[in-house]
């Protein structure tokens, strides 16, 4: 294992506030770096030694400003199903343009799209990339982009991918508000596909954890990692898990196929359409490379159930 890390006190910028900026950006602090959050508006709840700032990183000039004064960039910006294949290139190429004229490091929160079907197979970094979906094609297009930016030194590059998320704070997930608020309240759990088949989830402190270490350790620049998740289990069990939790019976409805049903409309299922295979083979995430380079251990799953079901029951209370 390499220890080579960047000092404390390493000004950080996280592009986009969603679950996985807003998680990474509370990890930065607490590891002792100045942390700037961007996203279009600043929104969102003050956060103890987190600057909030406004900037439009699909544009030039927003890019540049939000990456000015940092050492290390975070790019976790996601836009809506519908948009993604229009606006993340226009992401891309503003954010690169902008850490290559600045001189930061790039992170990327990246995701599993590009691997495309599997068979089932474990997606190691070494799998190939064979998506066929518009959204895959797309993401696998970007990440050669960015390996290729970093292979010709036009910029300092790695990759952090990720299974569906779960956690604290995580709303539009397959394991999100589709599960815990009927969980906690007798209503409808919302289920995709195969619950049977093994399905890889990352807790979303492992993502912000991963992120925050590929953000401390240059030595790892250069490459897709795959971020520290779980072994893989059924939905079914984790299920289990929220009922052992909750202390009652799930009520489960299971779509067999993409529809509008609960906090799924019909414009996001229809997009979903093509990854939907996500839930109708098995999606193991093998991150073993990345715990034994870093040292860096996933959370066992049912502690992340744990933690997620406390934070869902104080969203419930405050409405």
């Amino acid at each position: 294992m390499s220890t080579a890390t960047s000092q404390p006190h390493t000004p950080h910028t996280v592009l986009g506030s969603g679950p996985a900026g807003t998680a990474l950006a509370r990890e930065l602090v607490r590891r002792g770096h100045p942390v700037r959050l961007v996203d279009r508006g600043a929104s969102g709840p003050e956060i103890d030694g987190v600057e909030r700032v406004a900037a439009d990183v699909s544009t030039a000039d927003g890019a540049r400003a939000a990456v000015r004064g940092a050492a290390v960039v975070h790019h976790c910006v996601n836009v809506a199903y519908h948009l993604q294949v229009e606006v993340m290139p226009r992401v891309q190429e503003a954010v690169l343009a902008a850490v290559e004229a600045s001189g930061a490091r790039l992170v990327v929160l990246d995701t599993l799209y590009p691997y495309g079907e599997t068979g089932g197979a474990v997606m190691t970094e070494d799998s190939p990339w064979q998506a066929t979906s518009r959204k895959g094609r797309m993401r696998a297009e970007l990440d050669e982009r960015y390996l290729a930016a970093h292979r010709s030194g036009r910029a300092r590059v790695v990759l952090g991918r990720s299974a569906d998320f779960v956690g604290p704070g995580v709303l539009n997930s397959s394991l999100g508000a589709a599960v815990f608020p009927g969980a906690l309240t007798g209503g409808d759990v919302v289920a995709m596909g195969d619950i049977d088949l093994p399905h890889s989830y990352t807790g979303i402190a492992d993502v912000a954890a991963g992120l925050a270490t590929l953000g401390e350790r240059p030595d790892g620049d250069g490459r897709v990692w795959h971020l520290p998740t779980a072994p893989a289990v059924s939905t079914r069990d984790i299920h289990a898990m929220v009922e052992k939790r909750v202390g009652r019976p799930l009520n489960v409805v299971v779509l067999d196929r993409p529809r509008a049903y609960g906090p799924f409309d019909e414009q996001m299922m229809a997009e979903y359409e093509e990854m939907f295979y996500q839930h109708t083979e098995p999606q193991i995430v093998d991150s073993s490379a990345f715990e034994r380079f870093f040292g860096v251990a996933p959370t066992p799953l049912a502690d992340t159930v744990d933690a997620t079901v406390t934070w869902y029951e104080a969203w419930l209370r405050n409405g």
